[in-house]
C-alpha cells in the first residue's frame, strides 16, 4: 500500500493530492491513508500535509528503502519478492544465510544502512558506516554443481564493476578474486558463502560491500592508504539508490547468462575487467609464499601464476595476493 501511495505522489510532484482522491484511487479509507502517511514520514519522507489541499511529497530520504528500490527496478527475480531492510546488522551475509535457511525465495536481498560485524574474505572486517555505502547480500538457488559456486564471486565482481562504470564512469577494475579497486585502493569487497549437499546447492549468499559516499576523514587510520570511495573518486556524491538498481540488474543479467550458457563468457568478461592479470604478484597462504606474473584464470576461476619454477594454480579462499613491491 505504501508503495502505491508513493507512486501516486510521484505522479504529481508539484501538486497537492487530497486524501479523498488518494483513498478513492486505492479503495481504502482516508484514515488508512493518513496512517500510511505517518509511517512514511517516520521513515524519512518529507510529506507536506495541507488541511484543505491534501498531500505533497517534498523530499525523499537517502535511505535504501524497499519502496524506493522496487520503484522502476527492471529485474525478474532479484529484489522482486523479498527485501529485508535493516537500519543496522552485524552482517548482511549472516542475515542472508538465516533467511535462506528459512526458505526465502531466490533473488531475495538483504540490505542494512550499517554493519557492525561486516566481513570480507579470510574473516577480515569490513568498515560499514551508516548511510555511506551499499551493504548488500543476495540469495541465489542455482541449478549448477557445487564446484562451480566459487565462480559466483567472479560473477558478482563483473556485475558490480560494470554497474559502477555505467553509473559513475569510474574506471575501476577487479583484483582477483574478490576486490574491486580504483587506482590501487579498494572500493568493493565480495564474500560468497554456500550451503550444499554432495551434488546440489541449497543456496548461495553473495555479500557485497560498496564504499559509496565515505569521506577521507571518515575512514579509520588503518584504511586510509588502502581504501577509497566512489565519491572520493568522482568528487561528488553518488546516488546509492541508482547504483544499487544498476548492481541488481547487472547481477541478474550475468546470472541468467551463466544458467543458460555456462561460465565461459563471464570469465572472459572478468579477464577484460581485471587489474591482476599481467601483474607481478606475491602469493601468501596455505603455508607457502611465492611470486610471479599473474597470466590468466582457468575454467574454474583459479589464478594462474607464472613463476621461475613453472605455472602455479592458486585457488580462491586459501591465499591472499598483493602487488609485488
Amino acid at each position: 500500500m505504501r508503495t502505491k501511495i508513493l507512486e501516486i505522489l510521484r505522479e504529481c510532484p508539484e501538486e497537492y493530492l487530497s486524501g479523498e482522491e488518494i483513498s478513492r484511487r486505492l479503495a481504502v479509507s482516508r484514515t488508512a491513508i493518513w496512517k500510511h502517511m505517518q509511517t512514511l514520514k517516520q521513515a524519512g519522507y518529507e510529506i507536506e500535509a495541507h488541511p484543505r489541499q491534501g498531500y505533497r511529497m517534498q523530499n525523499r530520504p537517502d535511505l535504501l528503502l524497499p519502496y524506493e528500490i522496487r520503484n522502476g527496478l527492471d529485474t525478474k527475480i532479484v529484489g522482486q519478492k523479498e527485501i529485508y531492510y535493516f537500519a543496522e546488522l552485524d552482517s548482511t551475509n549472516n542475515e542472508g544465510k538465516k533467511q535462506a535457511n528459512l526458505g526465502c525465495p531466490e533473488g531475495s536481498i538483504v540490505l542494512s544502512e550499517s554493519q557492525h560485524g561486516g566481513r570480507g574474505r579470510l574473516s577480515r572486517g569490513w568498515f560499514s558506516p551508516a548511510g555511506k555505502g551499499i551493504w548488500l547480500s543476495v540469495v541465489l538457488r542455482p541449478t549448477f554443481n557445487p564446484y562451480d559456486a566459487p565462480k559466483c564471486t567472479l560473477l558478482a565482481a563483473v556485475a558490480v564493476t560494470k554497474a559502477i562504470r555505467r553509473v559513475t564512469q569510474v574506471e575501476c577494475g577487479i583484483k582477483w578474486p574478490n576486490d574491486i579497486l580504483y587506482k590501487g585502493k579498494k572500493i568493493v569487497g565480495i564474500l560468497t558463502e554456500m550451503s550444499a549437499e554432495m551434488d546440489a546447492i541449497n543456496h548461495i549468499v553473495i555479500g557485497m560491500g560498496i564504499n559509496v559516499n565515505i569521506s577521507e576523514q571518515e575512514f579509520p587510520a588503518e584504511l586510509k592508504d588502502i581504501a577509497t570511495s566512489l565519491s572520493l573518486a568522482t568528487g561528488q556524491e553518488i546516488s546509492r539508490l541508482r547504483l544499487l538498481n544498476a548492481v541488481l540488474i547487472e547481477l541478474e543479467q550475468g546470472y541468467e547468462q551463466v544458467l543458460q550458457r555456462g561460465f565461459s563468457e563471464m570469465l572472459n568478461e572478468w579477464r577484460r575487467l581485471s587489474v591482476t592479470l599481467g601483474q607481478q604478484v606475491n602469493v601468501v597462504g596455505g603455508g607457502r609464499e611465492f611470486s610471479g606474473i599473474a597470466v590468466d584464470i582457468d575454467h574454474d576461476g583459479a589464478l594462474l601464476v607464472e613463476t621461475n619454477s613453472g605455472l602455479e594454480k592458486v585457488l580462491a579462499g586459501d591465499v591472499s595476493i598483493r602487488p609485488k613491491v
